[in-house]
């Protein structure tokens, strides 16, 4: 049992997104504080995170980050559809980044694709590229 135990670890420590409660699920059309949870993984630290936002979701503000400087990405209709947090988190630490949302007006599944870069430049995507290794995170809007 013990060892069943150890062998899942891993595949629970990775970027994930959920509700401020911890939750995967959410409720159509309301607002939101999400956070986004970023272990270090290596023997060396996270200077980058870029979350994708999922379509049909509207951020309205985020937390501030001591220690992180943010930027954001617009379409042509002012809506953002990348948020990147700069810094360092360090081997065997992990961070929280959070935001408040409006959730689509629809059922959906949000699915947020995360790239966590390492010193050195190495990315690792959470995005369904491999759901396996590195799933993307999802939420579901009902």
């Amino acid at each position: 049992m013990l060892l069943a135990a150890l062998s899942a670890a891993p595949a629970l420590a990775h970027a994930v997104v959920r509700t401020e409660a911890g939750l995967s699920e959410s409720k159509i059309g309301q607002s939101e504080t999400y956070r986004v949870s970023v272990p270090v993984e290596k023997d060396m630290a996270t200077t980058e995170v870029r979350l994708v936002v999922p379509a049909g979701l509207t951020i309205t503000r985020f937390q501030t980050s001591p220690g992180f400087a943010r930027s954001v990405t617009k379409d042509a209709a002012g809506l953002m559809t990348e948020v990147i947090w700069r810094g360092s988190i360090r081997p065997m630490e992990y961070a929280r980044f959070y935001f408040q949302a409006r959730n689509p007006e629809q059922p959906a599944e949000l699915s947020w694709k995360i790239y966590q870069k390492y010193q050195g430049g190495s990315v690792v995507a959470w995005d369904d590229t491999d759901p396996a290794g590195a799933p993307a995170s999802k939420v579901s809007v009902k």
